[in-house]
């Protein structure tokens, strides 16, 4: 055991021994399709001897003469026995049974897997998704997905933020393979850091998710899992530009370096040097951008000794500069002679993982998680500076076993995280250390039927927060086939890293005020809160096509929130909450094939979130009430004699009317109405793949060319008292439309 905690780990990996059974569990379809069952429950017959088929349909089991009968479940579909002579390779078809024909599962086949029998609500969403849309990085994802919403947080630094069960980004666990990555300096630009080629898959659990995790999540989670070197193509490029001139490039390079070893470069670089003003107001209308980002990935592979381990190298440099058309900052930085700003950035990463899985035991396994950062954020808006640097160390151990057989299965482990800040806002250093340390257990119970159940536990030692117990449950029961109720109910805990969350207030003429209560962290107390949620899901067939309806219900209660209170215009206010604040989410989903190989998604979600400010509780400034999303997409079938085939996708949103933070103080002119217009939204993407190795894509994104016409307040004056950045509902660009092409070679 001591090989594995010098090394540095990955997610634990299905291990084969020399003696075993492999094999594939699909879907008996009349079409001869393969479509592979994730999930699936594989096991000896009267043993403890077990596992569940990856998101292939795939799965490795040992093997020994005593083991006769292979028994293979899936809720919905009749369970099959195999009686096994010697170990070899199987195929295994299960039938729906009468009541359940054609059950929604989750496979390759599907863009967004929703899976019916996680305790989590957790969905994923594969590449295939991904590339529906331009997805130049991970904050532009999520434009085909009607769970997370995406908004600009000012109309100068172009900063896409996104939104779950209506609270921002800072609220959600947003991690890199499971290690977490986007939080504290890295909050408000993060997310465009992590290319969108570099991303495999995205994993979002609604809720409070595992305590396994961490204690932050309040939310839900976000984990982007990056593409495998070993599996990875040995040559990937992609050609992106637009009619705003932004350009972009992504590559990678993939080798095998020896028989256990596999190496890739991952090079990312996007450019915009182009002033625009379409709306004649004397601001940019994007930021004037440099990024050049840059990955080496390691892997290394030892099946027959139960290990696989990652190590990531990790450089980025990003340049913004933002603010009037006119500014020059080799002459105008620091005078009021134009207004604007710069936002220089510099990330270095360090991370690795090893998983190791007992060959002979193989729910038994140990995996070791690392990473160092060092984000480094040198920025000035207008007359505001604003300097940030995080140094962070992150580490975790994590022991998987059962208890008994494979339906009681445990996780249980340490982490340690340390984060040191050097802080500086205009002249006063808001510097601080924190670290953590933590233990954690979950326990998971799976009766291979109808109902599993996920409980776990944490205590943590903090130095500013101090020793605190994180508890959260999710429960999937099956009342019926094809469907899936969850429940689900946890707490969170963190500390508000109120700057770099929320930059866009340096963009503005505000004063700022930290209403100081003795607090350990700019003198305010922690933000606790507890997130309660159902879910159900259930399939069924629509004339004779798949479907599935999805209906969730979240509720977050803040116990202690720091509220960023805008209502006095010429103010921003932090201060811990007095009072009521909470976020209600329900949202209802259908996703519906209509016919071969189009599929329609719909969504309707209402929001209302309110807080406490001073003596008032008032709805959440810029948070619509009502949304509705349609995606629609289309792929020609491939038919033999004919070159390549179309791929062609959709998406409408329509957002309801939004409050405005109060203007009532300014002059006339300066003043706003109560609640901004609706928004309609329309993107589309038609791809032409001419071969495995090259396609060619062009799309539109706000092709109805909808544009907030006045999105900075005070925009003539923005040295004056009025000057407002912050008050953005919609775009502000109007249509942009791109072409691209991707090659490669497997």
């Amino acid at each position: 055991m001591k090989k594995i905690l010098y090394i540095l780990f990955m997610l634990p990996f299905a291990i084969f021994s020399q003696e075993q059974i492999s094999g594939i569990v699909l879907e008996a379809s009349e079409k001869k399709e393969q479509v592979p069952l994730f999930g699936a429950n594989v096991y000896w017959l009267e043993t403890s001897v077990g596992t569940t088929t990856d998101y292939n349909g795939n799965f490795t089991i040992p093997y020994n003469e005593s083991y006769k009968k292979l028994v293979i479940s899936y809720v919905g579909f009749k369970t099959d026995t195999l009686h096994i002579v010697k170990p070899e390779k199987v195929q295994v078809q299960l039938e729906s049974k009468s009541d359940l024909d054609e059950v929604t599962v989750t496979s390759r086949k599907q863009a967004t897997a929703k899976s019916y029998l996680n305790a989590t609500n957790t969905f994923t969403v594969s590449s295939k998704e991904l590339l529906k849309a331009a997805c130049c990085n991970l904050s532009e994802s999520f434009e085909t997905n009607p769970s997370i919403d995406v908004n600009f947080a000012d109309a100068v630094t172009g900063t896409r933020q996104i939104k779950m069960l209506g609270l921002t980004s800072p609220y959600l666990l947003i991690a890199t393979e499971n290690i977490p990555s986007i939080r504290g300096a890295s909050q408000a630009f993060g997310l465009s850091f992590i290319p969108g080629t570099w991303v495999e898959s995205i994993q979002i659990t609604k809720g409070a998710g595992s305590v396994v995790n961490g204690y932050e999540s309040i939310a839900g989670q976000i984990n982007a899992e990056l593409v495998k070197p070993s599996t990875d193509y040995k040559l990937f490029a992609n050609l992106y530009g637009a009619s705003n001139t932004r350009f972009e490039l992504n590559t990678h390079f993939n080798t095998k370096v020896s028989e256990k070893w596999d190496t890739g470069i991952y090079l990312h670089g996007n450019t915009h040097n182009t002033k625009h003003d379409v709306n004649n107001d004397g601001f940019l209308d994007m930021p004037l951008y440099n990024q050049v980002n840059l990955m080496n990935r390691w892997q290394y592979t030892n099946l027959k000794k139960g290990f696989v381990s990652f190590i990531n190298f990790k450089f980025l440099n990003d340049e913004k500069q933002t603010g009037e058309v006119d500014f020059d900052p080799n002459t105008d930085k620091g005078t009021t002679n134009a207004w604007g700003g710069e936002i220089d950035t510099k990330r270095y990463e360090v991370s690795s993982k090893i998983g190791y899985v007992n060959p002979e035991i193989p729910w038994q396994s140990v995996s070791v998680q690392a990473a160092f950062s060092r984000h480094t954020q040198d920025s000035y808006f207008g007359l505001n500076d604003y300097d940030i640097t995080q140094n962070s160390l992150y580490s975790t151990i994590i022991y998987n076993s059962i208890i008994g057989d494979s339906r009681s299965k445990f996780k249980t482990g340490v982490s340690y995280t340390y984060d040191h800040y050097d802080e500086v806002v205009n002249t006063t250093d808001f510097g601080r250390n924190e670290s953590d340390f933590g233990v954690f257990f979950e326990y998971a119970y799976d009766n291979l039927k109808n109902l599993n159940i996920t409980a776990g536990i944490r205590v943590d030692t903090h130095n500013l927060l101090g020793t605190f117990v994180t508890p959260r449950v999710h429960a999937r029961y099956t009342p019926w086939g094809k469907s899936a109720l969850r429940a689900s109910f946890g707490r969170g805990k963190r500390s508000a890293s109120i700057f770099a969350e929320n930059q866009s207030i340096f963009s503005t003429s505000r004063t700022i005020n930290i209403v100081n209560t003795g607090g350990e962290i700019y003198g305010l107390d922690p933000e606790i809160a507890w997130n309660y949620g159902v879910s159900f899901l259930q399939g069924f067939n629509l004339f004779n096509r798949k479907a599935d309806i999805t209906l969730d219900y979240y509720r977050t209660d803040f116990e202690n929130q720091v509220v960023v209170d805008y209502e006095n215009p010429q103010e921003v206010n932090f201060y811990n909450l007095e009072g009521e604040s909470y976020a209600n989410s329900f949202q209802i989903e259908m996703n519906y094939n209509v016919f071969t190989n189009f599929d329609l998604r719909l969504a309707y979600k209402y929001y209302d979130v309110q807080t406490q400010y001073g003596s008032e509780k008032l709805e959440k400034p810029l948070v619509p009430k009502n949304r509705f999303f349609v995606n629609a997409s289309y792929e020609t079938p491939i038919k033999e004699g004919r070159m390549g085939r179309w791929k062609m996708d959709a998406t409408f949103n329509w957002l309801g009317k939004q409050r405005f933070s109060s203007t009532e103080g300014n002059p006339s002119q300066y003043q706003l109405g109560a609640y901004s217009p609706t928004v309609a939204t329309l993107n589309a993407q038609i791809t032409k793949v001419f071969s495995p190795k090259f396609e060619v894509y062009l799309g539109g994104e706000n092709i109805t060319n909808v544009r907030q016409n006045n999105p900075i307040l005070g925009a003539d004056d923005p040295f004056g008292a009025n000057f407002d950045t912050t008050f953005v509902y919609g775009p502000i660009y109007g249509s942009n439309y791109y072409a691209g092409l991707r090659f490669k070679i497997q």
